[in-house]
């Protein structure tokens, strides 16, 4: 029986997985124009997986040489002997598998491994290459997974050239190379290139520039997951929506593979004793139980904002404070945070990638907050046991005791309160309040200076809270309009409002409007 898979790669006869025939399709594309081109993902983006079908499509009419720089330690970058030499190594491990290579290249390649002598250069490897491709019947396409394993190292960059000179000489003087070669990994080669070279004018030329830009999306559709699910669904006969669940399971990771595999791995294990497990309640229990883990794509989402504090204060920005930032792939920090796949070029401004990655930052910089002794996080786990009753949470109530909450703390507001103050303190009353049993998120088309809509998921129900700073009677009427769409959207019937009013003549409090047929509750601070 099949599984999903978080580990590795994952093998279409052992693991339920999106079908990604159209992206290889279109890779391979590239590939039979000759291309060089680098596949630059966010850790656990499935680009081994993807690079391990590619190799297999190309197989019939290239010699595929797929090798991973991960096979390299540290001193196959010494110089360029040892370079060679593990090179090598890793070549031979696909004659195994690869007849078409004839004799006279097997001895080649095993001479330069056997090789003894520091004399030995990437001139000796590359000529070995044209001979090769000289005589070969069929065109040879390298693969270089994991070249995030050579940062920091000159003779990568080296190798790179020699691969630059062969392109050219390919096109300008038709001179047999390799057909098409793909370097996979996190960082770009321009990091690379800024890391080993930094301060050094004379070499800032990339040895890297005849790349192609590659442009593929190699994210999860919900087409795709819903393909998925229906495969898992014809094994299980579980009786899920298919087409309900792929799309929630989409909203919730923007097609974020590793995500994607998770929320369904988490599902099908609750599945054998849950029956509402394939519901979209299971989804949202799923995600809370995602949330909670301390896995290796989190710990690398977190470990490179600590490396980067210029980056971390810009994340915190966009969601702590509504900050619109435009897409600029000219700056360092944008071009940092898309690499390690912290954010996504929505209509030319940052987004970040997807909710799981917003809640897991929201949970981060509020958990700074908490360290810090927060009198709001502290107030809201001591009151948490009287906002529940029969399984639901009591909104207005919780807003009721925020507001008595933030008088008590704060006093009156003053004029330099900003929206970001109260979306802040809000977060952190109501985090220890959910915490464990419900989730949150953000509704990025409200994130700005103007409005928050902050979507609470509590067992299942959810609930809509928009903050905003009060801006007189005519502003207000417009937001209960916009909420009263944002609850048509949910197919909710009740809604919330949270303003902070800096009128001197206002009542404090939380009191219920009809809106036509929906309920708000409007709190006031």
């Amino acid at each position: 029986m099949k599984e999903f898979n978080t580990a590795a790669k994952c093998i279409p006869s052992k693991h339920y997985m999106v079908n990604i025939a159209d992206k290889v399709a279109e890779i391979t594309q590239l590939v039979d124009a000759g291309r060089y081109f680098t596949i630059s993902r966010a850790r656990q983006f499935g680009k081994t997986t993807i690079l391990t079908a590619l190799a297999h499509d190309l197989a019939p009419r290239y010699i595929v040489l797929s090798i991973s720089f991960e096979g390299i330690g540290d001193a196959g970058f010494q110089n360029e002997a040892t370079f060679v030499k593990e090179f090598c190594r890793l070549l031979r491990r696909e004659f195994q598998k690869e007849r078409r290579i004839s004799e006279k290249t097997r001895n080649q390649i095993n001479g330069l491994f056997s090789r003894t002598e520091e004399r030995t250069g990437l001139g000796d490897f590359f000529d070995v290459i044209l001979e090769w491709c000289d005589e070969t019947e069929f065109p040879l396409v390298l693969i270089i997974d994991a070249i995030d394993s050579a940062t920091n190292n000159q003779v990568f960059l080296d190798f790179l050239a020699q691969l630059r000179n062969g392109y050219i000489n390919r096109d300008a003087r038709g001179i047999n190379t390799f057909h098409s070669v793909i370097l996979a990994g996190v960082t770009d080669i321009k990091h690379l290139k800024s890391r080993i070279r930094s301060g050094d004018d004379r070499k800032q030329n990339s040895p890297w520039n005849i790349a192609y830009d590659f442009k593929i999306d190699l994210s999860l559709s919900e087409d795709g997951i819903k393909g998925m699910l229906d495969e898992y669904e014809a094994d299980h006969h579980t009786g899920m929506d298919t087409a309900a669940i792929a799309k929630s399971i989409h909203d919730y990771t923007n097609g974020y593979p590793f995500l994607v595999s998770r929320i369904c791995q988490l599902a099908d294990a609750e599945a054998a004793g849950l029956k509402e497990a394939w519901t979209l309640r299971g989804i949202d229990n799923a995600v809370k139980q995602l949330l909670t883990e301390n896995n290796t794509l989190f710990q690398s989402l977190t470990k490179n904002l600590s490396a980067y504090p210029a980056l971390k204060a810009a994340i915190r920005s966009i969601l702590m404070e509504g900050t619109k930032l435009a897409y600029n792939p000219q700056q360092d920090a944008i071009t940092e945070m898309q690499m390690y796949g912290l954010i996504r070029n929505c209509r030319n401004t940052v987004r970040i990638a997807n909710r799981i990655f917003e809640t897991v930052l929201y949970n981060l910089f509020l958990s700074d907050e908490e360290l810090q002794n927060s009198v709001f996080s502290r107030e809201g786990q001591l009151a948490k046991n009287m906002f529940v009753s029969d399984g639901r949470l009591n909104l207005r109530l919780v807003m009721e005791r925020f507001i008595v909450t933030y008088h008590e703390v704060c006093g009156p507001l003053v004029e330099k309160f900003k929206e970001k103050d109260g979306r802040e303190m809000f977060l952190l009353y109501l985090k220890p309040i959910i915490n464990g049993t419900g989730n949150y998120y953000i509704e990025a088309q409200t994130r700005d200076q103007t409005r928050t809509d902050v979507i609470i998921d509590y067992l299942g129900e959810q609930y809509v809270v928009e903050l905003k700073i009060w801006r007189g009677e005519r502003y207000n009427a417009a937001g209960e309009k916009q909420i009263c769409e944002y609850l048509d959207y949910w197919r909710l019937q009740t809604g919330y409002m949270l303003s902070f009013n800096f009128c001197k003549k206002k009542e404090c409090g939380v009191h219920q409007v009809m809106i036509g047929d929906k309920l708000l509750y409007e709190g006031t601070v």
